[in-house]
């Protein structure tokens, strides 16, 4: 019934929020407060770790969506917030049509009583208003300046917007007061558009500017967990990129501008994109622009910022060599730069020039523990195609002999096995981790990881009492329930009783595990007497830890 009276149930809030939203939920609903029913959405309040403001809209027979200003709410997912109001208003269907239809009358009541008004008693109505609501009144005031063309005031009004002193109690802006000030940025972004629409998109472009420097410069003092800021500041971005298009500055200053702003040490919450400026700047702009940022580069060849702004424009242009030539400046020991420049070359169709220096790259990490994997992947995917497969096993025996790792072991085996080596070069790598494991290096850990992964359960346990830890006793003891579960049960109980001492809900769901595992093992060997015993025993002695009981209980041992 509720479903159809508000166009959703419990199962389509499950689906939205996943299960772990929906379960917490539920928690919530006895927290909802200030439900308000509109004629297509519902608008609630939910304390929590702090007070949010949930919207759901409601479609007609098309479910529900919603809304929050929580932070995991303000990342587009469906919270445990949206769901306790959803719950909510599911609790009330039965009122929610009489509802709707008051909001209806109310709307349509209003509209009907402003409309009969006449001029004199809306502007009393407006003055009344802005009596008694001064961020009402700023606005106000900002959209008349901005009409009548009065410049000194609406650059003194946007300022004062983006200025976040009024908010800094304590010399930031706290989590609490970050929409606030969000909504006056906003306001401020609004209003250079509005400027732009009116005709003065130059004035607007250079308030713009001013009003993107002290927002860059106050955002490092602003706890905006939310993101709030960070959104009225693209807003701010987007209006004067607007402007500038409207506008359309010289094109040469306002590359200097942009390599200025972006090159500074405020562009953090802006993110001013030079490239997005591409039409505005025109040739004469793009050149100017890419001679500033290679002069930069040239002046701080260490400096991220000057790399990344050379790299865009770059490959905004097309310029393969050149970016080859930027890269090759400053090859990185793990090889991910040889990668970049074989990817750029490959994009570009140059599949063997992008091939030599991917191998480049293997030559110059020879000695290097670890690289970055994606090289070699690269390197052997190529190897693949052109039918060279007997050079992809070298290139992954030459990494597993430097990295000694079960990820290199396995990447060399699925090598090995397509050229039909696998048990040559397997016997040379367990021979390599053997070795180290006797000089007590990393070796023994890899070692029976290696053993496991290939299933060889008789050699595993030949090697663990020299180089075991307790996952690969436990590893081992599951793949031996059955074929060995004399020396596997002994492994299950060694392990359960390092378990008496820590506490805690995933030390119980261990013990509960290796509970199981022995049972498995008493079980084949005919003696789950003597399980039960040792259980009973166990529960005698654990008895005061109740979540420990209750979870065995659950798993019923």
């Amino acid at each position: 019934m509720a479903r159809k009276v508000v166009g959703f149930g419990e199962d389509e809030l499950r689906t939205l929020a996943g299960d772990r939203s929906f379960e917490r939920g539920l928690g919530y609903v006895d927290a909802v407060s200030g439900l308000e029913v509109g004629d297509g959405s519902v608008t609630a309040v939910v304390h929590g770790t702090g007070v949010y403001e949930v919207e759901l809209t409601l479609g007609r027979g098309t479910g529900v969506s919603g809304w929050c200003d929580c932070p995991y709410g303000q990342e587009g997912n469906f919270c445990k917030h949206c769901v306790a109001v959803g719950l909510t208003v599911l609790g009330q269907a039965a009122a929610i049509p009489r509802r709707r239809a008051a909001a209806r009358a109310r709307a349509a009541g209003l509209e009907g009583w402003l409309t009969a008004l006449s001029r004199d008693e809306l502007l009393a109505l407006v003055r009344e208003q802005m009596a008694g609501d001064r961020a009402l009144r700023r606005r106000l005031e900002l959209r008349a300046s901005t009409t009548h063309g009065d410049l000194d005031t609406v650059r003194e009004r946007i300022l004062a917007l983006v200025d976040p002193r009024p908010f800094a109690r304590y010399g930031y802006i706290e989590y609490s007061d970050a929409a606030s000030y969000a909504r006056q940025v906003a306001e401020a972004a609004d209003a250079l558009r509005a400027l732009t629409v009116g005709g003065k998109a130059t004035q607007a472009v250079g308030l713009a500017e001013q009003a993107i420097v002290a927002l860059d410069k106050a955002y490092g003092e602003i706890d905006d967990s939310d993101g709030a800021v960070g959104q009225a500041a693209h807003a701010m971005a987007a209006a004067h990129l607007d402007a500038c298009r409207a506008a359309r500055p010289e094109p040469r200053q306002l590359a200097e501008w942009l390599v200025g702003h972006v090159l500074g040490e405020a562009n953090e919450v802006t993110e001013v994109n030079p490239l997005d400026y591409a039409d505005v700047l025109g040739p004469s702009g793009l050149d100017r622009m890419r001679r500033l940022a290679t002069e930069a580069c040239r002046r701080n060849p260490n400096g991220w910022a000057e790399q990344h702004l050379v790299e865009r424009l770059l490959k905004a242009e097309g310029d393969v060599d050149a970016l080859v030539t930027l890269y090759a400046q400053d090859l990185v020991p793990s090889g991910i730069t040889h990668l970049r420049i074989a990817e750029e070359l490959d994009a570009a169709g140059r599949e063997d020039e992008a091939l030599a220096w991917a191998e480049r790259g293997l030559r110059d990490t020879a000695d290097e523990v670890h690289i970055d994997g994606r090289l070699a992947d690269y390197v052997c995917d190529r190897y693949a195609r052109a039918g060279r497969t007997a050079e992809a096993v070298v290139v992954r025996r030459n990494r597993f002999r430097m990295e000694r790792s079960l990820t290199a072991y396995q990447q060399l085996r699925t090598a090995a096995q397509v050229v039909d080596c696998w048990e040559s070069e397997r016997e040379a790598a367990l021979a390599l981790l053997r070795e180290d494991a006797r000089k007590g290096s990393y070796g023994g850990p890899v070692l029976m990881d290696a053993l496991l992964d290939d299933d060889d359960v008789d050699a595993a346990w030949l090697e663990a009492p020299g180089g075991a830890d307790d996952r690969q006793w436990q590893r081992l003891a599951d793949l031996s329930r059955e074929a060995r579960p004399a020396d596997a049960l002994a492994v299950y109980l060694r392990l359960v009783e390092q378990l008496k001492g820590p506490t805690g809900d995933r030390v119980y769901e261990r013990m509960a595990r290796l509970l199981l595992g022995a049972r498995d093992c008493h079980r084949a060997l005919g003696t789950l007497d003597e399980f039960a015993a040792y259980v009973s025993a166990l529960r005698v002695e654990l008895k005061r830890r109740r979540k420990l009981m209750t979870i065995l209980d659950r798993h019923r041992l």
